[in-house]
């Protein structure tokens, strides 16, 4: 596999975003917290509600980002970074270089998409990883 190579490389590179969204995780408390002086009026406290649920999104993404770069170490660890989940051939060191996390190669990842788009039943929320399931009625 081409991709033990670039290892190190992409391990150095997982490892500084880790530590950057764990740092910033440690100012969130605050940031989640509505000041009693923001609730002034119904507009302001309409806007630290939007801004507080902004927030909220922007820390889900990080979360998911987190568990991605985790799983990615992992997969340095045991030698299969770089690996497409589905074909099992090397994921292209442009697409790695583009998304780091990526699990799937470009060709793959296109079909995945492709078949996404046919049908939205059982698709993942890349925000919170549920499955969503479209009501019959």
């Amino acid at each position: 596999m081409k991709q033990q190579n670039n290892s190190s490389k992409f391990k150095a590179i997982f490892e500084t975003q880790k530590n950057e969204i764990l740092a910033s995780h440690l100012l969130a408390s605050e940031e989640f917290q509505v000041k009693v002086e923001d609730l002034s009026d119904e507009n302001d406290h309409a806007s630290a509600v939007i801004e507080q649920g902004m927030r909220m999104s922007l820390r889900n993404r990080e979360v998911n980002l987190l568990k991605k770069i985790d799983l990615s170490l992992a997969k340095i660890r045991l030698g299969t970074f770089g690996v497409c989940e589905c074909c099992e051939e090397d994921i292209e060191l442009s697409r790695l270089e583009a998304r780091p996390t990526a699990e799937l190669c470009l060709e793959c990842k296109e079909t995945a998409e492709i078949n996404e788009s046919k049908s939205s039943r059982g698709r993942q929320s890349k925000v919170v990883g549920i499955s969503l399931e479209l009501q019959t009625a």
